[in-house]
C-alpha cells in the first residue's frame, strides 16, 4: 500500500518496542541477522519500504544465516502442531492422498540427507502436487544453487508474512481465524 498516511498496521508495528517488533519478524523469519537489519531501519513509511528492506536483508544473509531461518520451517507436509501460519502456508498439502503425504516424506528425507536441511518452499497457493514436482526437480540441484533457490523462496515467504504482520485487518482476521 502507498499512500501520504503511514498504514495503521505498519504504524503499530513501527510502535512496537523493540523486543516486540523482534519477536514480531522471528515469527516471520528466524534469522536474527535478517531482524536485526529491519529492526535497525525502523520506522518505514509503507510497506513497500518494509519489503524492500527485507529483500535487501535476505540478499546479505549468510550460509549460517540461512540456515538458522530454514530451521524455523517444517518439512512440508508436516506442519508445526498448533501454528496456524505453518497450516495456513501448507494448505495445499492437507487435502493430499496418503499415498503424496508418503512420497513427500520419502522426498524431504532424501533432499534433507543430500543438502543437510528443510525442502523449503513457498508453499503459499501451492498444490501437493506441484511441490512434489518442486522437490523432485530440485533435489538435482548443486548445493549453491539450491542455497540461492532457498533465498528466494525465503524472501517470498517472508513478504507474504510481512503483509499479514502490517495489515490493518491482521487482528480481527486472527480472531477469525483462530475460532
Amino acid at each position: 500500500m502507498t499512500s501520504n498516511s503511514t498504514p495503521s498496521g505498519l504504524a503499530r508495528f513501527n510502535a512496537l518496542e523493540e523486543h516486540a517488533a523482534h519477536a514480531a519478524l522471528h515469527e516471520a523469519c528466524a534469522a536474527t541477522a535478517w531482524a536485526k537489519r529491519l529492526l535497525a531501519a525502523r520506522p518505514y513509511a509503507t510497506a513497500d519500504d518494509l519489503y524492500a528492506a527485507s529483500d535487501a536483508a535476505m540478499a546479505e544473509l549468510t550460509a549460517e544465516d540461512l540456515a538458522e531461518a530454514m530451521a524455523g520451517h517444517p518439512p512440508i507436509g508436516r506442519p508445526k502442531p498448533g501454528d496456524p501460519t505453518s497450516a495456513r502456508e501448507q494448505r495445499g498439502m492437507a487435502g493430499a492422498s496418503e499415498e503424496l503425504k508418503a512420497e513427500m516424506l520419502e522426498l524431504n528425507l532424501a533432499y534433507q540427507d543430500k543438502f543437510g536441511h528443510v525442502f523449503l518452499i513457498c508453499a503459499t497457493g501451492r498444490t501437493g502436487e506441484q511441490m512434489r514436482d518442486a522437490v523432485k526437480e530440485r533435489i538435482g540441484n548443486s548445493p549453491e544453487q539450491e542455497r540461492e533457490i532457498v533465498r528466494a523462496e525465503l524472501g517470498k515467504i517472508n513478504r507474504i508474512r510481512l503483509a499479514r504482520l502490517v495489515d490493518e485487518d491482521r487482528s480481527s482476521r486472527k480472531t477469525e481465524e483462530d475460532a
